[in-house]
């Protein structure tokens, strides 16, 4: 009787874990922590579950007297797998169409560089091969910002440099934005505040009718940060809303975080191409995982008067230096 009572127990408590971690919006524990860590890897946690299941299915054949405990947390396991890929499915697992680019369309390329980790030669080669006319680089401090811009002109793309620093210790307290000089001149608004840990770059046309542009940087949800991410998320979901708005960078946060915010498909009145296109599902982080384990947690957004003509998590550059995959997206101002 005892042996009964203590399995069921045990049998509830693994199906309440498992539940939590695969809905956990329905207890509002999202941005709870260790929940918002997991629930960044849907993909992984539900191959880590279909490995698990096999694993306790053949305990189930090898001890026959506890055969339906074992059972019974196989079935758990492989509910727990497929509510992830159904939730993934939904988001897409990868479209990388691009029809041909129209003369008024945009490249915008994001890339956190893991402290300028590929170099400016890296960077910049992979901006002019994505003829990019805005590039996001997270963790890029100003001299190589400047480089990979003194490489584009060269090859006749000329970018104006924009660059937001913390201070000069760490290259990760730096974000960088290079601006096709075809679009025209900005300036950095420092009024609308700053995420705290990581710096964050708004960037509003000087004298002429282009987009707004906003390089974010949240921090990671490491336990000892939690209240700064939920903050730099707070802070973003603020600021992504006005007119011809694009948002790009890391924002080490999935569709799982947006729907804590109010909306599963991006921050304040902006969305995430990499959903809209069916792309939601593919990790941009960490590089070592295939990207259909990773976290998806690199995105371009942008308010609903630009459209989005294409996107892609691009995988060339694994190995590069980066534990980031950069993204790229094609969109036109309406």
């Amino acid at each position: 009787m005892v042996v009964k009572v203590i399995s069921a127990a045990t049998l509830v408590i693994i199906g309440i874990v498992l539940l939590v971690v695969a809905w956990p919006s329905l207890f509002g524990l999202t941005l709870s922590p260790y929940i918002a860590q997991m629930v960044a890897l849907r993909s992984a946690a539900a191959a880590a579950a279909l490995i698990a299941a096999l694993v306790v299915v053949i305990l189930a054949l090898i001890v026959a007297p506890a055969r339906r405990f074992f059972a019974a947390i196989a079935l758990m396991l492989m509910v727990f797998a497929g509510l992830n890929v159904a939730v993934q499915s939904v988001r897409g697992f990868g479209n990388e169409t691009f029809p041909l680019r129209a003369p008024a369309e945009l490249s915008v390329l994001a890339w956190n560089t893991l402290g300028n980790a590929p170099g400016a030669e890296r960077i910049a080669a992979l901006a002019l091969d994505e003829q990019a006319d805005i590039v996001v680089l997270p963790e890029t401090t100003a001299e190589v910002a400047e480089q990979t811009a003194v490489l584009m002109r060269e090859a006749g793309s000329p970018m104006w440099v924009y660059t937001v620093a913390f201070d000069q210790i760490a290259a990760a307290r730096s974000t960088s934005v290079l601006v096709s000089a075809s679009i025209g001149q900005y300036r950095i608004d420092d009024t609308v505040g700053n995420t705290r840990v990581l710096p964050s770059i708004v960037l509003r046309p000087l004298d002429h009718d282009g987009p707004t542009i906003f390089g974010v940087h949240p921090v990671a949800p490491i336990p000892q940060q939690l209240d700064n991410w939920r903050a730099d998320l707070a802070w973003v979901d603020s600021i992504c809303r006005g007119d011809h708005v694009i948002l790009a960078g890391d924002l080490n946060a999935t569709p799982d975080h947006f729907t804590a915010l109010g909306d599963p498909d991006g921050l304040g009145t902006c969305d995430s191409a990499n959903i809209v296109t069916g792309n939601g599902a593919v990790g941009t982080w960490p590089t070592r995982l295939p990207p259909l384990l990773g976290a998806p947690i690199d995105h371009i957004m942008t308010t609903d008067d630009v459209a989005v003509t294409g996107f892609r998590v691009i995988t060339t550059e694994d190995g590069t230096g980066s534990d980031h995959r950069p993204i790229v997206a094609r969109v036109i101002l309406n």
